[in-house]
């Protein structure tokens, strides 16, 4: 019933771009804050970025600002991010998150993976 499907990954050069987009299904979409997280091998999941649910408060990770941008289309359950200035550092699975905060409800994609190489 309720779908979070990422992705938008692949393989790009250092200083290259990626939008990577995340379909809702079977939610209120409009009505969750949005977030995106990433996992590289052996380390914990990190916090990117999140947008709340009407997409008028933006929240980064400090090594993603003016690189990455956040945004959502509630009128097609989407919410994308925008990677710029791509570096290997990058290299993560990314995955996509919806929060209810009121009843801490929270939903989880199974990830796109982003490849930053040379």
């Amino acid at each position: 019933q309720v779908q979070l499907v990422e992705s938008g990954g692949g393989l790009v050069q250092p200083g290259g771009s990626l939008r990577l987009s995340c379909a809702a299904s079977g939610f209120n979409f409009s009505s969750y804050a949005m977030s995106w997280y990433c996992q590289a091998p052996g380390k914990g999941r990190e916090f990117v970025a999140a947008i709340t649910s009407a997409g008028r408060g933006i929240n980064y990770a400090d090594f993603v600002k003016g690189r990455f941008t956040i945004s959502r289309d509630n009128t097609k359950n989407l919410v994308y991010l925008q990677m710029n200035s791509l570096q290997p550092e990058d290299t993560a699975v990314y995955y996509c998150n919806a929060e209810l905060m009121s009843l801490s409800r929270r939903y989880w994609g199974q990830g796109t993976q982003v490849t930053v190489s040379s």
